[in-house]
């Protein structure tokens, strides 16, 4: 008997398990950097849907659409396996933010610092 426990594991596993740990962080970083990309696009959009809104007077929240786009997210979410709750705050998120763009481009909001957010133009 080598004095091991069942338990611990041998330097081989280590290593092995560091060369997965390493893979798996690899393709969460490449994951990490589309979302970012992604966000980027979507803010792109909804700063012209809210130059738009602005040139209309039309408000900066539609609580109809968000309710769809929530509905439509939590099956979303279900489909893909993703907890629905988590979607549903991660889209509350996004969306507080893009209202709070909308009410700046109408100029009922806060002025923007500078470095503050990623809707530059």
């Amino acid at each position: 008997m080598s004095g091991r426990t069942p338990d611990s594991p041998r330097a081989g596993d280590r290593e092995r398990a560091a060369e997965l740990l390493a893979e798996e962080r690899r393709s969460i970083d490449n994951i990490d950097a589309a979302l970012v990309h992604l966000l980027a696009e979507r803010f792109r959009h909804t700063q012209r849907v809210g130059r738009l809104k602005a040139a209309h007077d039309l408000p900066p929240a539609d609580p109809e659409r968000e309710a769809q786009q929530i509905a439509r997210l939590h099956a979303l979410a279900q489909e893909s396996g993703l907890d629905p709750v988590f979607a549903e705050r991660f889209m509350r998120f996004i969306v507080t933010e893009v209202i709070r763009h909308h009410e700046r481009l109408r100029g009922d909001g806060p002025a923007r610092p500078a470095d503050d957010g990623p809707d530059r133009t």
